[in-house]
């Protein structure tokens, strides 16, 4: 009987998820995006140059490479490799007490920023050494030998022959904070992963569910054509 009781209970929910007012979620899924590409923007913004100046200083100081120093490579190498694994939804929990701290409070779309520029500064960090170690050597020992200073190279030969994997890179990093972004509806941060949650999965309503599906992917496509396209460009002009 409890199992009759618990089907009709479902299909009854799922019946009345099936007649939600868009009237009433239209705006509310307005919100949300402008919510989501708050935080994805505000993130990479301070999170992407954060990562850049220390992929650079995490490159810079590798062994035999620009202004090497071991004991500051190794610091900086661990606390990547400490933070990066860690799962978003588990370092939200982990930073709220600094993000009150910094913030002022531990829910909304600020607060979520906060733990995801984070997060965004070592993971881009870990990007742009990897796309930086590839370079020739020989441009840079060739721009040395001229007289030019470390600064003036990393400016004008190292970031822009890595330039086209770079673009590449931060597309990339795109979709990662932008799974961030969903995670943070957890907190109450908003944008497309709470409105998921709330008005789609929790109501059972799979078109609310699905339509920030869609949304998400239509923006993610759009980056990543976006960034193929100026990669391209670029590659095509250093050959």
């Amino acid at each position: 009987m409890r199992l009759v009781d618990s089907v009709d209970s479902w299909t009854g929910a799922t019946a009345v998820a099936g007649r939600s007012d868009w009237t009433v979620l239209r705006p509310l899924l307005a919100e949300s995006v402008a919510q989501t590409l708050e935080m994805v923007l505000v993130t990479l913004l301070i999170g992407g140059f954060l990562g850049l100046v220390l992929g650079v200083v995490l490159y810079g100081t590798r062994p035999g490479s620009l202004f090497e120093n071991p004991i500051v490579y190794r610091i900086l190498d661990v606390l990547v490799n400490v933070i990066r694994p860690i799962p978003f939804i588990i370092f939200l929990a982990a930073m709220q007490p600094l993000t009150i701290k910094v913030v002022g409070t531990s829910i909304g779309t600020a607060a979520a920023i906060f733990p995801m520029s984070v997060m965004c500064t070592v993971v881009t960090s870990r990007l742009v050494e990897q796309n930086l170690v590839p370079v020739d050597t020989g441009v840079i020992e060739a721009a040395r030998s001229m007289g030019a200073s470390t600064l003036t190279i990393i400016r004008t030969v190292l970031i822009p022959e890595a330039l086209g994997p770079l673009i590449l890179a931060y597309a990339f990093l795109f979709i990662g904070v932008l799974d961030m972004s969903a995670m943070a509806g957890y907190i109450g941060g908003g944008g497309l992963g709470n409105f998921a949650i709330a008005y789609g999965y929790q109501k059972f309503d799979q078109t609310v569910t699905w339509s920030a599906v869609v949304i998400m992917i239509v923006l993610v496509q759009a980056v990543q054509a976006i960034a193929n396209a100026f990669a391209k460009h670029v590659l095509r002009r250093q050959r």
